[in-house]
């Protein structure tokens, strides 16, 4: 759990109460949990996901910065109602999902919220990077501390900030693959029934070991780790347009011969007819889809395979929970998340053809998720709890503690999954 990491690292480095700032709140869930008195204050940037139950001993001392639109300004507006003495600042005219670049398109607003904090000790660290109990560390400045913990998927994640924050604080910023997004991503990729879909996918893509193969969308590259073994003589360009999660793939895949290089899935920098086959799974929803599969179609060679995964909104997730009709019917929807030109339902087909593919093969599929202690179960339940009322919040404990008991707690997400290929050129036809 991170909650214990936390504590160890802040023990290593000296700390006693600090400042901390993050967006996934199940991050830092565990230490206001278990040792509250180590938050002088709790700041929660734009959370799409939030379980307020955790943070009922530091409400007083929790603020939640939340965009005006979209998924965080109700989740913080629920939030707000159970956590009594919590304050809540709002990004006006702004909308935030899951991937938004929040301190770059806010930097000042965010910066004074920070600024505002409490009164605390100065302490004295050396500048420089470190790690400790798994967690990576990079220090600058002088004052109170502030510790600022990953961003799931936002590019440029605290760093439009650390210049102005350093100036006031001691600034400790955290990374490695027990945080974030990374975590998340990790522990995903870690489940084998998402490793069957992937895995079908790449079946269906009929990938052959000396193929040149693009990732579009790589995150901390767990399946290009995943896939590496299967290509005994060719090789993997895994790509993404977010820096960090590309310097936490690299870190995560040394030695295994994957090539990390960032690319905007809209606009990609290769030239036509590149790869043997492509890939991108859960990266469509974010950016103009339309634009992208014609791009994964440029360049991959004539007669090459493209694959596509993405989640599917418009199926009912599934929870392995006895519930009341009710609730059961509430907690059915996914998270409505997708990007104005994203994909994140049945389109995606009829897109595949219209971009070009042909022979499709098109397979909705369920990726069940069963650690209930994983921070990829933590992250899909708190989507849940943070739409219940407090009379459902504990239905929900019970009945997930009642399956848990029984070693029948698990869920099952929708995808939607295709694969085509790109015409040969009409010689070879």
């Amino acid at each position: 759990m991170p909650g214990h990491r936390l504590l160890e690292l802040w023990d290593h480095l000296g700390l006693d109460a600090v400042h901390v700032a993050t967006q996934m709140a199940g991050d830092i869930a565990g230490v206001a949990r278990i040792a509250p008195d180590r938050l002088a204050a709790v700041v929660l940037c734009v959370p799409a996901r939030l379980d307020p139950t955790p943070f009922a001993s530091v409400a007083a001392r929790t603020t939640l910065i939340a965009a005006e639109l979209g998924m965080t300004a109700a989740v913080t507006a629920t939030a707000l109602t159970r956590l009594p003495g919590a304050s809540r600042h709002v990004l006006a005219g702004y909308d935030a999902p899951g991937w938004a670049d929040v301190v770059a398109d806010r930097t000042g607003e965010i910066v004074a919220v920070l600024s505002s904090l409490p009164a605390l000790p100065p302490v004295d660290l050396p500048a420089g990077p470190g790690s400790h109990a798994g967690i990576t560390y990079s220090v600058q400045g002088k004052g109170p501390p502030l510790v600022l913990l990953p961003f799931f998927l936002a590019p440029s994640q605290w760093e439009p900030a650390i210049p102005a924050l350093a100036e006031r604080f001691t600034v400790i910023v955290l990374g490695g693959r027990y945080l974030g997004g990374v975590a998340a991503l990790e522990d995903r990729a870690s489940g084998t029934s998402y490793r069957a879909v992937v895995r079908s996918l790449w079946d269906a893509m009929e990938i052959a070991p000396n193929d040149t193969v693009l990732d579009v969308g790589c995150g901390s590259g767990a399946l290009d780790r995943l896939l590496a073994p299967r290509l005994t003589g060719g090789r993997i360009v895994a790509t993404d347009l977010n820096r960090f999660l590309l310097r936490e793939a690299a870190i995560l895949a040394d030695g295994q011969g994957i090539t990390f290089q960032e690319a905007n899935a809209e606009q990609l920098p290769f030239a036509d007819n590149t790869f043997d086959a492509a890939f991108s799974v859960t990266v469509l929803e974010e950016c103009d889809a339309d634009q992208a599969l014609r791009e994964l179609y440029r360049v991959v060679k004539p007669g090459g395979r493209v694959g596509v995964i993405v989640r599917a909104i418009d199926l009912p997730q599934w929870w392995n929970l006895s519930l009341p009709p009710d609730l059961k019917r509430k907690v059915e929807t996914p998270p409505q998340s997708v990007g104005e030109c994203g994909v994140a339902d049945a389109s995606l087909y009829p897109r595949m053809r219209q971009a070009g593919f042909r022979d499709l093969s098109c397979f909705p599929s369920l990726v069940t998720f069963d650690n209930p202690d994983g921070p990829i179960w933590r992250y899909r339940e708190d989507h849940i709890l943070s739409q219940l009322s407090d009379d459902e919040t504990v239905v929900w404990r019970e009945a997930t503690r009642t399956a848990r008991d029984n070693g029948l707690l698990f869920m099952a997400n929708p995808v939607h999954c295709a694969v085509g290929t790109k015409s040969p050129e009409p010689d070879q036809m």
